[in-house]
């Protein structure tokens, strides 16, 4: 199967990678010269044979405004555009309209997977016709984790990026707890040794995941965190989640109060964000800001 993939940064270019492995054609675009397959999108589109797909993994906003844009100049009917960037489900219902009076098919799909997709698979949630979701098929499979879950159909346009954004609500929101936990035990003096009471928890309690697991990597790169300072930014899907649930008059206490812990990061150093912003580094590449010596 063939499809055009346009960003290849920390997530596009291990898909690009994963598809390929999968026995599949990519044909990738990015700015950069360096890490692009063709000069620019004019090029891709005459790469691949119709009916095209092409999947965007650009910021959302308008970078990703702009890229969908310029494909609906040089897509034709029946071709699908998918959007696999952190976007708004709003932007989603936009953009499957601007596509749709030309003939062409969208698809959003949430993912989830970071920096690790590559090796272990990313998490897919899509929304979308039918009909364009079923075309897409091979490359879900291709790009979903071994096994029976990682990928679902959630609904209609806007449903795969509304679902990842609930995720990242709650992801949010664990990342916090964790954060303040550590930050107690590093309080008390009768705790000696929090990294290891924290690798204690990755086998047989309640609270084990992959997030702890990514925890304890931090803390064995940096004991105590000393070397990073206690900011951490948020994404935009966090604020989002916040803001759906005052739509639908839905309580989230605990997501949102990690939110806002977040803006408090940005007044004080605060400890609790020296976890958050090493959780957001080991899963996914996320920029982290260093103490100076």
């Amino acid at each position: 199967m063939q499809i055009g993939l346009i960003g290849l940064g920390k997530m596009g270019g291990n898909m690009r990678e994963r598809i390929r492995l999968a026995g599949h054609t990519v044909v990738g675009y990015d700015r950069s010269p360096d890490l692009s397959d063709v000069k620019d999108l004019t090029e891709l589109v005459e790469q691949l044979q119709a009916p095209r797909i092409v999947w965007v993994m650009v910021p959302a906003g308008a970078a990703t405004q702009s890229v969908v844009d310029e494909l609906g100049g040089l897509l034709e009917a029946g071709d699908v555009v998918v959007d696999g960037g952190n976007s708004r489900w709003t932007d989603d219902e936009k953009h499957a309209a601007e596509l749709g009076a030309k003939g062409i098919g969208f698809v959003d799909a949430g993912v989830s997977g970071g920096v690790w997709g590559l090796q272990n698979g990313y998490a897919l949630m899509v929304g979308g016709d039918k009909e364009h979701v079923e075309r897409l098929q091979p490359i879900f499979e291709a790009l979903k984790p071994e096994g029976p879950y990682g990928y679902v159909h959630a609904g209609k346009v806007g449903a795969g990026h509304f679902s990842k954004m609930v995720h990242n609500g709650i992801e949010y929101a664990m990342m916090q707890a964790y954060a303040e936990g550590w930050e107690l035990l590093e309080k008390v003096d009768s705790v000696e040794n929090v990294r290891e009471v924290y690798r204690s928890w990755q086998d047989g309690t309640v609270i084990r995941s992959w997030l702890l697991d990514l925890a304890v990597n931090a803390l064995d790169e940096d004991e105590h965190l000393d070397k990073l300072r206690g900011w951490a930014q948020d994404s935009g899907e966090g604020r989002w989640t916040v803001e759906a649930a005052v739509d639908h008059a839905v309580p989230l206490p605990a997501i949102t109060a990690s939110l806002f812990a977040r803006f408090a990061s940005r007044q004080d150093d605060s400890p609790q964000m020296k976890m958050i912003a090493a959780l957001r580094n080991q899963f996914g590449g996320h920029a982290v800001e260093s103490t100076k010596e």
